[in-house]
């Protein structure tokens, strides 16, 4: 009888714990093993043990996805893997209209040919998006009020916040495609592999991580104004923000390289780098565009 691989995180925000994702064993006849995944220190390992009717089902947020992704990129997995989102933020499922009532779905596919970022001279692959500006501060605050022991983070609150008192818009230069702009009082520019990131946010609204061309987005948010750019934050969650236009670009392309002025922390999918002065966003599909 084949068996499934529940690979769960126990530091995931969600706090998943095979307790709390017992009820899975409810939707498969197949036993289920659990197994924490930081206690995998070799996945070539892990995966040469696999029979060829096992499965894998990753149980966790958008964060826990990702580092399995990048960890396991250069492997050649041929047994199913399965994804059931059980984070806090879950922006990978509610992309593709998953919810975390939903039984666990395949993903093996959109666990290939991801794009890469490059930050501080190394290279990540990333599922949802990079986050460089407010956004990434949001997730340096968040991190460490988890750990001080805090349970519940609002990242909204943390945002307004930081857009009012604590952090300061920075100068920007993006180059696309060997194009160089150049923006003033720049709040955040994330590039997006899919539509979805920080817990609902809509960046780049046509974006799509199906599309053929492996084209990438990327989101100028600007403003001198704090009020003003306060006013039209909010309307990033339903991807209307796009209508201000003296405030928001979205360029496209296959290679974008996003400088700032100072230091700024960044996150890959929800994980967080600090001391950040730019990042290379580049499409699985360059070699084949040059």
């Amino acid at each position: 009888m084949a068996t499934g691989y529940v690979l769960y995180n126990t530091k995931a925000g969600s706090n998943t714990t095979p307790e709390s994702i017992k009820a899975l064993q409810s939707s498969f006849y197949s036993q289920l093993e659990f197994i924490d995944v930081t206690q995998i220190e070799d996945y070539a390992s892990f995966v040469s043990k696999l029979d060829a009717e096992d499965f894998i089902i990753i149980a966790g947020g958008d964060g826990t996805l990702n580092r399995f992704a990048n960890e396991t990129y250069d492997i050649d997995i041929k047994n199913e893997i399965l994804y059931f989102p059980n984070g806090t933020g879950n922006d990978f499922a509610t992309d593709l209209g998953y919810t975390r009532e939903c039984k666990p779905f395949a993903v093996n596919e959109h666990l290939k040919n991801l794009p890469t970022v490059t930050v501080n001279g190394n290279d990540y692959h990333f599922i949802n998006g990079v986050g460089y500006g407010i956004d990434g501060y949001c997730c340096e605050v968040g991190d460490k009020m988890k750990a001080s022991g805090s349970t519940k983070v609002n990242y909204t609150a943390i945002a307004i916040k930081g857009l009012l008192f604590y952090f300061k818009p920075v100068k920007a230069t993006i180059t696309v495609d060997g194009k160089k702009y150049d923006y003033k009082n720049v709040w955040l520019v994330p590039t997006m592999n899919g539509r979805y990131y920080g817990g609902g946010m809509i960046p780049t609204p046509a974006q799509s991580r199906a599309n053929q061309d492996g084209i990438l987005s990327t989101l100028v948010f600007r403003g001198a104004s704090k009020i003003k750019t306060l006013m039209i934050f909010p309307s990033i969650f339903k991807g209307e923000h796009i209508k201000h236009e003296k405030a928001v670009t979205i360029l496209t392309g296959h290679e974008i390289t996003v400088e700032f002025d100072r230091p700024c922390a960044l996150q890959i999918d929800g994980e967080t780098i600090l001391n950040v002065t730019s990042y290379t966003a580049t499409s699985n599909k360059l070699a084949t565009v040059k």
